[in-house]
């Protein structure tokens, strides 16, 4: 995100607002986050907002590609603000811990579908499912225990 997010807004278009500012710094703050997030992120920064609201700075953000969303199968929604860039991301199945990983770098695999059907293909979405390293030193549990 750039370093002043007031400019930033004005720079797409956007009114400046303490809402919106609290929004991009919430995302900024903490990568992957849900909605719930930002809005307690937000509520502490600047008091009562409505959740309504929230939800609708961070459509407007999305809409503006300031910020990404992203939609894990089974998951709520993710906000983060790295953007412009077409990279996935690694979930942790057990902690819901969410990280990214670039896309491959050089020729781009990911953006080459078996089939195009007439698209043109400039974005993927991959998210890669596992286990992070820190659940993976936990030992599962078997469903008899």
């Amino acid at each position: 995100m750039s370093n002043d997010p007031a400019q930033l807004l004005r720079n797409h278009g956007l009114q400046v607002t303490a809402q919106r500012l609290a929004v991009l710094r919430a995302v900024s703050g903490r990568p992957h986050c849900t909605a719930d997030v930002v809005a307690d992120a937000v509520r502490a920064e600047i008091g009562a907002i409505s959740k309504q609201a929230v939800y609708d700075a961070l459509g407007m953000l999305v809409e503006k590609g300031l910020i990404r969303r992203i939609q894990p199968a089974r998951s709520p929604a993710l906000y983060e603000d790295r953007v412009g860039d077409n990279h996935h991301h690694l979930i942790c199945r057990t902690c819901g811990r969410t990280v990214d990983v670039d896309c491959a770098v050089g020729e781009t695999p990911c953006l080459t579908a078996a089939n195009n059907r007439g698209y043109e293909i400039d974005e993927a979405e991959v998210i890669y499912w596992g286990r992070c390293p820190e659940c993976l030193a936990v030992p599962l549990r078997s469903a008899d225990a």
